[in-house]
């Protein structure tokens, strides 16, 4: 599809059961460059492309001036190896500065619930 000039978009983590927004999308990306898109166009199939499709590209979807500030910051280039899309060091939600400190805390409070719960055989603690 990308050789006839399709323009890709990811989201294949959204509105399905066990499927976590986010999580699931670093996993996505590597199958898209392993799909012989290069890490850039992984990337904007995630970021751009979407908010192009969207409409809302003047304010989505890029770094820019003017632009709503939602973007990670990470502690490796994605462009050498799309897996250092992993290599969080912080988000920035709407302007919001949450370091990875403070995401780790989030993860570990929303685990909290799941991890003390008996019906689910199996499950490690």
């Amino acid at each position: 599809m990308r050789h006839a000039g399709v323009e890709l978009m990811a989201g294949s983590d959204v509105g399905f059961p066990y499927m976590f927004p986010g999580f699931s999308l670093h996993n996505e990306l590597a199958l898209l460059v392993q799909a012989e898109l290069t890490p850039m166009e992984a990337l904007q199939a995630a970021t751009r492309n979407p908010a192009r499709y969207l409409g809302l590209l003047d304010s989505l979807g890029t770094v820019e001036k003017g632009k709503v500030a939602s973007l990670l910051l990470l502690e490796a280039n994605p462009l050498e190896s799309i897996s250092n899309t992993q290599e969080i060091a912080a988000v920035v939600l709407n302007g919001r500065f949450l370091p990875k400190e403070l995401l780790q805390k989030m993860l570990s409070d929303a685990e909290a619930p799941v991890n003390k719960r008996d019906d689910y055989p199996g499950l490690k603690r």
